[in-house]
């Protein structure tokens, strides 16, 4: 034991409680000893915001200080489980190791960087690693506590042997923050299977934290987390009794009228709460319904006269005047508010601060805060469990998020009971309360995605044969959970025969190859991994990349255009659950017309709708709902069509998605795209130099700064976009002496010099004579040399074109032709 810590005795009993044992006795009571955190962490005393632990804080502590063992916890929401994580933390930090934070969702990452301040104010780093931000690799390398999502850790964890990412491997500890998102359609097989990969990787301690759950044990034999550091924390250990209950409604027609039918049924839940000035937190399905529930709201308090509101609060007043949001700003004064991950960071800080104040009595939420944010209140009421995902259409509200959410009800310190509602149709209404009496079972998700998450092992060389398919397999919460339900979980020899099968399609489809009980990655399924697509999508993206190849050919009567890439795109599987609502089907049409490919169904072509007006910023409104989350998934799989074609086609159709994902993300036509090139040119900065006439990088140079700030650049932005443009590459063709004529039968060799007088780029260097290609190589530019042959063939004339193709930068492909004439 590290001599920072004191030794700590259990509070409650020795040996500690026993996954087999839950923890909530009916002997226990409100009695039962804490533990002072100075007691025991004094040199870490200023990193947490208490002075004492709580009961199940206190009971979890020994297991978390004295012993180096894998530890799971699953405890009532809001019983303080964020403190368990920090425990773990101060241990690893005091013994010099790393610590990473596994946070459920992108938007808590950031909470956790700023509510760890104060470890940096104790001298140790935290650093946040997201998609959102440019990795600092210096940095993620120095730091003594890491936070990332699943995700996140996803992608570092496959890039671990590159300079950039090498940092993953120094981990000591792990704390997964909610891990029944194990469970989750669609991250929980993200969750595991980086999970154990970290393990193989580096085996750090894990310390996995959930909210009450059926099958702990299934989670502890995963994680190998013994009996004594394994804590089932009952209902007794949760800060307020929580009274949860389902409530239905009459469900009409119109699912508009719906929606107020169950806003009125939300607000008579919440009336005699807020009356009593407790305060009610009322969780919908979109950021758009929190504002439209919030308006109605206000509307329907006044009609019932509720007391409530701050509006001769003179400072309160004042303070709402800082919001950036007019609705939020109009809406806090009368005692109501929302929230949702849309609103800018100080709106929604202000809002969870006025919540938790008192001054916001009735707040509307999504989900996302339900998940991070500890905010809770005497009431809560879940009035929509049903949403509409854009990329799935209209689902069920997860099991996890629902539990989740119902957690949040009763407020330590102030209330003595929490209360909490579903409100739902009747035909529901059975499933929630079998839900609120017998909770939900953890499942894994891994079998849906078991070949593509094979492959990626695979790809990334830690499976090298057949024997190794199982030792991952064993790794798994698929494996734990399949033996303790196997009826459910195909176990024994048919779990055996169904991984054996993945792995025969794996190479059958050309993802992987086998030779005797060896395995290794194709090319194919390299790609396929390092841009986590489905292998279908793979495959249909491999086809596309033959089809290039083939357009190459003067003699094919294939051709691939920038439509041809969107289609592919619109028809990946990632796509399929996507649907197009009755509304939205005349904008599709208006966008497409009738040349569409019949192989795409309905969703798909809004999907393509979508992709194809957002090239030139010209969205329908009616399709600008779903359009942002449908884009932001197409240009990641755009980007893998640009590397397949690169990798498996011609560079000038490398070129060609280069600049089609360009388009899609900026919506920007496809003459100026090419000044997306620029780095720090995005839409805005490209439409105003578009609509100057300086549609390319070299028109740029040659407007030099003072047309930059004509064209509405600021000094400073110009200066720098300038500097930019001239990092790019600037292309010249010498021919030398090359000939006008030969003589029929006569052959003459040649060299065409391609020399770069700006920045370095890759860039795919193509001769052809009358079409047919003579030569073609890849080059990083510098200056190349092409031999080219002049001969006196058949055809009155011969016409040469060399060919200068950047495929990863949005830059017009350069052609340049010479007529040689034979007599």
């Amino acid at each position: 034991m590290h001599p920072l810590f004191t030794h700590v005795r259990s509070p409650i009993e020795t040996p500690l409680p026993s996954r087999n044992r839950d923890c909530d006795v009916s002997s226990r009571t409100d009695s039962e000893p804490t533990v002072a955190v100075a007691e025991v962490l004094p040199e870490f005393a200023d990193a947490f915001p208490f002075e004492e632990f709580n009961r199940m804080q206190s009971a979890a502590l020994p297991a978390l200080l004295n012993r180096d063992d894998n530890v799971v916890v699953s405890a009532p929401t809001a019983s303080g489980k964020t403190a368990l994580a920090e425990l773990a933390i101060c241990k690893t930090l005091a013994e010099d190791g790393t610590a990473l934070f596994l946070a459920p969702l992108r938007a808590l990452t950031n909470e956790k960087e700023s509510e760890w301040e104060r470890f940096e104010e104790m001298g140790y780093s935290v650093y946040v690693v997201t998609g959102e931000r440019d990795l600092n690799p210096r940095r993620a390398e120095r730091a003594d506590i890491l936070v990332m999502t699943p995700e996140k850790a996803d992608s570092a964890t496959r890039k671990h042997e590159t300079s950039r990412y090498s940092f993953i491997t120094d981990v000591d500890c792990c704390v997964i923050d909610e891990v029944h998102l194990l469970d989750s359609d669609r991250r929980g097989a993200v969750l595991e299977v980086t999970v154990s990969r970290l393990r193989r990787l580096c085996d750090p301690r894990v310390v996995a934290l959930s909210a009450t759950m059926p099958n702990i044990d299934d989670v502890a034999d995963w994680l190998d987390a013994p009996d004594e550091t394994t804590f089932a924390f009952g209902e007794k250990y949760r800060p307020v009794p929580l009274n949860a209950d389902v409530k239905t409604y009459s469900h009409g027609e119109n699912a508009f009228a719906d929606k107020y039918r169950r806003l009125y049924r939300a607000l008579d839940l919440a009336e005699p709460h807020i009356r009593e000035e407790g305060q009610a937190l009322v969780f919908v399905s979109s950021r758009q319904d929190t504002v439209q529930a919030a308006k109605k709201a206000r509307d329907e308090i006044t009609e019932r006269d509720i007391p409530m509101g701050a509006r001769g609060d003179y400072d309160f007043h004042n303070d709402a005047a800082d919001l950036s949001n007019d609705t939020l700003r109009q809406s806090v004064l009368d005692g109501v508010g929302f929230h949702h991950a849309g609103l800018a960071r100080e709106d929604k800080n202000r809002v969870e601060k006025w919540f938790k104040e008192g001054k916001i009595q009735l707040l509307f939420s999504t989900s996302t805060l339900a998940w991070g944010v500890n905010l809770p209140a005497r009431c809560v009421v879940i009035r929509d469990t049903k949403l509409h995902d854009p990329l799935e259409g209209e689902v069920d509200m997860s099991p996890l998020d629902v539990l989740q959410m119902l957690g949040r009800a009763g407020r330590p310190g102030y209330d003595d009971m929490g209360y909490a509602w579903v409100v739902c149709d009747r035909s529901d209404a059975d499933k929630y309360r079998r839900l609120l009496r017998d909770g939900k079972e953890i499942e894994s998700r891994l079998a849906a995605e078991l070949d593509a998450h094979l492959n990626a092992e695979i790809a990334l060389g830690t499976i090298d044969d057949v024997d190794d398919v199982m030792d991952w397999l064993a790794t798994t919460f698929y494996y734990a959970r399949s033996q303790s339900a196997p009826d459910e979980y195909d176990a024994g020899s048919d779990l055996r025969n169904r991984v054996s099968d993945t792995l025969s399609a794996l190479v059958d489809e050309g993802f992987v190859e086998q030779e005797g009980l060896n395995v290794e990655p194709t090319r194919l399924g390299q790609l396929a991994s390092k841009f986590y697509l489905r292998l279908s999508t793979a495959r249909r993206f491999a086809d596309v990349a033959e089809r290039c190849q083939d357009a190459a050919d003067p003699d094919s009567a294939v051709s691939v255009d920038a439509d041809d890439l969107l289609t592919a795109v619109a028809g990946a599987t990632e796509f399929d659950s996507v649907s197009a609502r009755s509304d939205e089907e005349d904008a599709v049409h208006a966008v497409l017309g009738d040349s569409v490919d019949d192989s795409l169904d309905a969703g798909q072509r809004k999907v393509l709708a979508i992709l194809r007006s957002g090239m030139t910023g010209t969205t329908p409104t009616e399709l600008k709902s779903d359009a942002w989350v449908i884009r932001q998934n197409a240009l990641r799989l755009l980007a893998a069509m640009r590397e397949f074609v690169d990798t498996l086609g011609p560079a000038r159709y490398a070129n060609l998605a280069c600049r089609v994902e360009a388009r899609v993300e900026h919506g920007i036509s496809a003459d100026a795209v090419g000044l997306t090139a620029i780095d720090g040119v995005a839409s805005g900065r490209a439409g105003k130099l578009a609509a100057a006439g300086l549609t390319s990088p070299a028109d740029v140079v040659e407007a030099g700064e003072d047309g930059l700030v004509r064209a509405g650049l600021s000094d400073g932005v110009a200066e720098q976009v300038l500097a930019n443009a001239r990092d790019l590459p600037v292309v010249s063709i010498d021919w030398g002496d090359f000939p006008e004529t030969i003589a029929p039968g006569d052959n003459d060799m040649r060299e065409v010099t391609v020399e770069n007088t700006g920045g370095s780029a890759r860039a795919g260097l193509r001769v052809t004579v009358n079409g047919r290609e003579m030569t073609a190589k890849p080059s990083y530019l510098g200056q190349a040399t092409l031999p080219v042959a002049v001969f006196g063939a058949d055809a009155d004339e011969l016409t040469f074109t060399v060919e200068v193709a950047f495929p990863a930068l949005p830059l017009p492909t350069i052609t340049e032709t010479r007529s040689v004439l034979v007599r």
